[in-house]
Formats: C-alpha cells, structure tokens, sequence
C-alpha cells in the first residue's frame, strides 16, 4: 500500500470541481451500465447516457469519460491519467463488472498480468461504457504465433484493441527512470501496431490503446514524460495510439 499523492490530490480536487474531462496535454485524450448488465454482442455496455464513473470496485478519480468523436476521428494520438484506490479491500472478485469477471476466469496467455488486465477493463467499462467482446485467448489472428493484445472491446460503437502493461519496478521505492519509461513504451507500442495488423479480418479493430497500470505518481509522471518524448521524436511508434494511464492505491500489492 502506497499513499496519494499529490497529483492524485490535484485530481481529486478537479473532480469536486466538476472538472472529471479534459486531455492531459495537446494529444488529449464509454459504456457499462452496472457490474451484472450484459448485451447479445458481449459483456457489460450500456446507456450512454449515464452518469460516469459507474459503481464498482475501487475509488475511481481523474480523467474519465473522455473518449467522444474528437478523439475518434483524429490520427493523432491521446494521453489520460486516471486513479483507482482499492482501500483496505485489495481485490473484490463481487465486485467486479460480468465483463471484468469473464478476463479474469478466462485467463490470459502467459504472465502474471491478469490482475493488470481486469484493471485495465474495469476503468474502461465505469469511465467510457466498454463493452468487452472478446478476452485475449478468443480473439483471431491471421498469424496465431504473431504478436497478440489482451482485450477487445467496444467504446462508442468502434472495435478498441487494448494492450495492457504495468510501469513497477522492484524495489517499488527506487525512481522509476525516464530510460525505463521509454523502453517499456517503445516497446508496447510497436507491440500494438504488429497485433493490430495480424488482426484476423472479423477481429480487426479500428482504434489501439496501451493501459498502462502505475504503482504512483513518480511512475506516471516518467510514463508521460516517456510518452512525450517519443511522440516528438519518434512519432510514427505511438501513431495514433491512445494511452491510458490509472496509478493505483490502497490494498494493491495484487496487481504488482
């Protein structure tokens, strides 16, 4: 358990002010309708409507609700930052959306990530209405030994491929570097672009986005300011890719 700090108290004050939109910077940057709601094409989905962060696991705070038809009709890439505090509870398996219980009894296809990727639905479903349509094991490649992503979703009637990973480090209270940060993006992102071209056609999705889950504020801070970096200097690996960033609290040795 780590404490909040304080760009998460900045983002708590945003959202006492009614502030719970805006992009994190110039590349800026939903649908659930309740953690048992479920829709013919897949998991979750809802009302679009309704009023966001959905009820759930977690304390959700930051950016949320972002995603409309600005960032769907730009090429350009966008960035958000969000936060889940998980109390003194850690991890809730009730709690947790018909979508986010089906990732996590299917499973993933190696790793220690399952944690990390029912994070990454769970935002997606309370913030932006994510509708889950396929798990990582059931999504059709062309090539089944080429690169894959981990979940696909549905966000404003457009097939989202989201890519999840986790910016830590052990021990957790060393910094966590600028050259980490790039590397682990870098890496992600060519990731995305290779598993969104082996798409098999009936699984091809319209838009990437790379989750990133962060242990704290100095992770994030150095995953945004990697992302910055490679967006100017290397602008064709983060393409129009979105990025989400949620710095988790509480009980949230799990996912790490």
């Amino acid at each position: 358990m780590h404490a909040r700090s304080t760009l998460i108290a900045v983002l708590a004050l945003g959202l006492v002010l009614g502030a719970c939109g805006g992009s994190s910077d110039g590349r800026d940057g939903g649908e659930d309708a309740g953690p048992d709601a479920g829709l013919d094409a897949g998991e979750d989905g809802g009302d679009p409507g309704l009023e966001v962060p959905l009820p759930g696991w977690g304390e959700i705070l930051g950016q949320c609700g972002e995603l409309d038809d600005e960032e769907w009709s730009s090429s350009a890439s966008y960035d958000f930052v969000n936060f889940i505090d998980f109390g003194a509870a850690g991890f809730v398996y009730g709690e947790l959306s018909a979508g986010g219980r089906k990732v996590y009894d299917d499973g993933n296809l190696g790793g220690s990530s399952i944690h990390s990727e029912v994070i990454a639905y769970e935002m997606l479903y309370r913030c932006e209405l994510a509708e889950l349509i396929k798990t990582e094991a059931e999504i059709l490649y062309q090539d089944p030994g080429g690169k894959k992503t981990d979940i696909l979703v549905r966000i404003d009637e457009r097939k989202v491929g989201v890519s999840v990973t986790r910016a830590f480090h052990y021990p957790p209270t060393d910094p966590y570097t600028l050259e980490e940060g790039l590397d682990l993006l870098r890496r992600k992102l060519e990731d995305i672009q290779a598993s969104e071209a082996n798409a098999a056609p009936e699984d091809a999705w319209v838009r990437s986005m790379l989750h990133v889950v962060a242990y704290d504020e100095q992770y994030a801070d150095r995953i945004i300011q990697a992302l910055d970096r490679l967006d100017s200097e290397e602008p064709e690996v983060v393409a129009d890719t979105i990025v989400l960033v949620t710095i988790t609290d509480g009980e949230d040795d799990f996912v790490y």
